[in-house]
């Protein structure tokens, strides 16, 4: 093995060999229980976040561990079209180049997007290989594919026959500037500051007018009524009247509704149907009329009066507050923080707009939806993500599908002129079917939503709807689907989740997955949000890799509109990494995922984190360098032969390692990867790394060992680091995989991958509790040596005379079979068991239970310099400790300071109050030499 461990030199020679090999791929084992992920398909367009980074461990880490526990196992790889996404990468290119998508028409601009997929569309997939993703790719699936697409105009033919899937007039998230309705996921809400008019509405009969609040005046000249609560004293003797409404000239009706909160504003509330989701609702139980206000470009249309006909939205509100001020109207302005929902992609202030949509009758299928979770056929992890699922399963909308976009599966559906609507597979079947003749069809222009077709994705990956004409199809439905788990942040539940499973027991009758695993957000270091604006965004592959400053500046500054955003971002980017950031390669980052892995907690992502996890990765490298040393060119026992000797500490590391198995086990059972990463971790770098090796040494290094002993350690070395390799494969597996292919043979196991190897289980026989205790006893032995060594400032490398007093029958036995373990590992010069009555001379002392460690004072340290030493020690942390405390003491300081600032300042004080305390008993024991 190398001197050092470089991940970049393995990591891509061993992936490549996995791809080649076809190791990703399913065993089609018939005694094998099948085990099957399909992956939350990423955006062609996209790039790998650190959200996507957790998630892909997390289902690699599952994947890799039931294919080494014998699973049939697949793992569904594909990624989506990302209709609005990549319509705009691919305008944009066009625009660069003078043409817009309506020069070149529909069919030639679809070619335009296929050519850029097939040149630029990978990105993210070849990502995932960087992070080691071991999904059968030979599998890998596109939304648009042709297979796939099938399987989505079938969806919509069948729900459409059976009456699920209907055109209707109702309010859409619309972008003005992309032109096409949106889902809320795409809709994202900041507060922003603006204002609250007030505005008085003249009641018709002349006797006075009512003061309504609006944030949108434009829109008010699209009110049908004004609502009051049915229990406000203040209105009940004007429900019913009506107030002319200013501009336009109507008369609308004062209505009560549940819905109105009378302690808001004056309790009186304007209703615009046509352009308020909230409204709307209210519209449709009092039966008001839609007045839709604006066209596609959120210009005012001609339901609006002759005066604001075709001005932007924005600049007719300030015309018809003007307006109506002139006509003495305008009762305030009030300064007013608000909600704005903006387009994610576009960055524009999304209007509620009714237009005529596609829509899925969602409530029937609801109830099987539900009804699979209440009955435990999908279960969630972590469970209380059941509670959001329900909420909304049980207040379920339809849901819109189409989008007036030209890049998505195009809605199988033709006019002709007279409106009718005919939905099949193709123009040609709809004629034959509807007996059309050569009558002239238009095929509707919308697309459907991607979250409809990535609603079939389980089923749809694996061959629906051809099963039934493709026997190899049918059994691979039939061995894979339902699927075992699917891995997802809680921010899609609704949106793809619950969808799945309505879509799924709809088509297949059956569940699409048994498991839900909801995990938490990815957020930076101080729990804040990543995001481009925030300029806190962190690459994969940046940590991978490595990145210098001056490119991570440019990177988290490209695209910021605003110079002052620009320069912000650069100065915090400079503070937190002077250096860049350094290469930490796959593994390390693997592992900081799963450290932090807590199901369904957000995650706070320290850089600080990874390094840790770096220097863990170096630490199994140097052990398998040592083992390999001592190993290499001996026998091991590989042959299977049993002419050896298991030492004390052989059997205790052994028995470590079956707890360590069944406890990682456990853990990844419970979706807990945090738990099993931090047991992988104790028992390497705490017990075999720390202990064990050292243990070891004393055998292997004592010509006076018995052949028979040395064996059985080399023997344990081995097989021990061999099995922990395998244990820690899913969560890292190049560093695993390189140091197995050094060592397998060392300790008699055959294969060409540690991927197919079996994952450990532990044996209960070889827990061996009885040498758990003589080892627990000789490390709390070494442990208190060691701690006296350094409060008394005594070099590791002198060795000590030690004494142990008031031991037991028990201690003296121990010391007797490990006195040539501790004397080696404590670096002792002598070791003198104390019998009752036995005077020892003056020493630091350290207790074992009862038994007191002894180690004589004279003659190991200067004693007047050591003082000397101690008093200016003390001396500087009493200043520093008297800083703090007046601090503390200053009440200015602790009502203005942060509260984790101040709770900061108190946590020092404890500790060195806590210093000071110890080093004052040092004092005391030197003064007494």
């Amino acid at each position: 093995m190398e001197k050092t461990y470089r991940p970049q030199d393995i990591e891509s020679q061993w992936y490549q060999t996995w791809e080649e090999q076809g190791y990703f791929k399913p065993t089609n084992n018939p005694d094998a229980d099948p085990y099957c992920i399909t992956i939350p398909p990423p955006n062609v367009t996209g790039s790998l976040h650190m959200g996507h980074g957790f998630q892909e461990a997390i289902m690699d880490g599952l994947i890799r561990y039931h294919r080494m526990k014998g699973n049939n196992t697949l793992w569904q790889v594909g990624t989506d079209h990302a209709g609005i996404a990549t319509q705009m990468v691919v305008e944009r290119l066009l625009e660069a180049d003078g043409i817009s998508r309506h020069d070149l028409g529909r069919e030639k601009f679809i070619e335009k997007v296929w050519e850029w997929k097939h040149q630029s569309g990978g990105a993210i997939t070849q990502q995932l290989r960087r992070l080691g993703a071991s999904p059968d790719w030979s599998r890998e699936r596109f939304t648009m594919d042709d297979g796939f697409s099938s399987a989505v105009q079938e969806a919509f033919i069948r729900l459409y026959n059976d009456d699920l899937i209907y055109r209707g007039k109702r309010l859409v998230n619309w972008d003005p500037k992309l032109h096409t309705a949106i889902s809320d996921l795409e809709v994202i809400s900041e507060e922003e500051n603006g204002y609250l008019w007030h505005f008085k509405y003249p009641l018709t009969d002349g006797s006075g007018h009512l003061v309504v609040a609006t944030t949108r005046p434009e829109t008010m000249l699209g009110d049908t009524a004004v609502a009051v609560h049915p229990d406000d004293e203040r209105y009940l003797h004007l429900i019913g009247k009506t107030i002319t409404l200013p501009l336009a000239n109507r008369e609308i009706p004062i209505i009560a509704d549940d819905y109105v909160d009378r302690e808001f504003g004056t309790g009186c509330v304007k209703i615009t149907p046509a352009h308020d989701f909230n409204d709307y609702e209210m519209g449709q139980r009092h039966d008001l009329p839609l007045i839709n206000l604006f066209n596609n470009d959120a210009q005012m249309n001609t339901n609006a009066p002759e005066r604001y006909q075709g001005m932007d939205r924005f600049e007719a509100r300030k015309l018809i507050v003007a307006d109506i001020d002139e006509l003495g109207l305008l009762d305030k302005i009030d300064d007013h923080k608000l909600k704005v929902p903006r387009g994610d992609r576009s960055g524009v202030v999304i209007e509620p707009y009714l237009t005529d949509q596609w829509y899925v009758k969602t409530a029937p299928m609801a109830e099987k939806a539900i009804a699979a979770v209440e009955d435990g056929s999908i279960e969630f992890v972590p469970k209380q993500y059941e509670n959001m699922y329900f909420s909304w399963m049980r207040d379920i909308q339809d849901w819109c599908i189409s989008r007036q976009l030209w890049w998505g599966h195009r809605i199988p559906a033709w006019y002709d002129d007279q409106g009718n609507v005919y939905v099949g597979p193709s123009e040609q079947d709809v004629r034959e079917k509807h007996d059309l003749g050569d009558i002239n069809l238009k095929q509707d222009n919308d697309v459907l939503d991607t979250w409809f077709s990535s609603g079939l994705w389980t089923f749809g990956t694996l061959g629906w709807p051809n099963a039934d004409s493709n026997p190899n199809v049918t059994e691979l439905l039939k061995t894979f689907h339902p699927t075992n788990v699917l891995v997802t942040g809680f921010d899609i539940i609704f949106f793809w989740v619950a969808r799945m499973i309505m879509m799924t027991l709809y088509f297949m009758d059956e569940v699409p997955f048994k498991t839900v695993y909801v995990h938490g957000l990815v957020r930076d270091s101080h729990g804040q949000k990543m995001s481009k604006s925030k300029g806190n965004v962190l690459d994969p592959i940046d940590l991978i890799d490595g990145i210098d400053l001056e490119s991570l500046v440019k990177k988290r500054t490209a695209g910021l509109m605003r110079p002052k955003d620009a320069a912000k971002i650069e100065k915090q980017t400079r503070k937190e990494f002077a250096n860049g950031i350094e290469s930490y390669g796959t593994d390390a980052l693997r592992y900081t995922y799963y450290s932090l892995a807590s199901t369904g907690r957000d995650i706070n992502f320290d850089v600080g984190r990874i390094e840790g996890f770096r220097n863990f990765c170096n630490k199994i490298w140097n052990a398998a360098r040592y083992v390999l040393m001592n190993a290499e060119e001996h026998d091991c026992g590989q042959d299977g032969s049993e002419d050896f000797e298991l030492s004390l500490a052989d059997r205790w590391i052994i028995s470590r390692l079956q707890h360590t198995e069944k406890a990682v086990a456990e853990a990844i059972g419970n979706y807990r990867f945090d738990l099993a990463s931090q047991a992988i971790y104790e028992f390497i770098w705490n017990e075999y790394c720390d202990w064990y090796l050292e243990l070891s040494k004393p055998v292997l290094w004592d010509e006076n060992a018995s052949p028979a002993l040395q064996k059985g350690t080399r023997r344990t070395l081995i097989r021990v680091l061999e099995t922990t390799l395998r244990m820690a494969h899913p969560l890292i597996p190049f560093i695993t995989e390189e140091i197995w292919q050094q060592v397998n043979t060392l300790a008699g196991v055959e294969g060409d991958t540690i991927m197919l190897q079996p994952y450990p289980e532990s044996d209960n026989s070889l827990i061996d509790e009885s040498a758990t205790a003589d080892i627990e006893w000789l490390k709390k032995v070494i442990i208190g040596i060691r701690n006296i060594r350094g409060e008394m400032n005594i070099s590791p490398a002198k060795p000590l005379p030690v004494y142990l007093n008031n031991g037991s029958h028990e201690d003296q036995e121990r010391l007797n079979a490990n006195r040539q373990f501790l004397a080696k590992l404590a670096h002792l010069e002598t070791i003198t068991w104390l019998n009752q009555g036995e005077d020892a001379p003056m020493s630091a002392t350290a207790l074992v239970g009862d038994m007191e460690i002894l180690v004589p004072m004279a003659g190991l340290i200067d004693k007047d310099a050591e003082l000397e030493r101690l008093d200016k020690e003390v001396e500087k942390l009493q200043k520093e400790l008297q800083r703090v405390q007046g601090k503390l003491g200053n009440e200015n300081f602790i009502s203005k300071a942060p509260v984790e600032v101040v709770a900061k300042e108190r946590a020092r004080m404890v500790d060195m109050e806590a210093a000071l305390g110890k080093l004052a008993q040092q004092q005391l024991s030197l003064s007494q030499l």
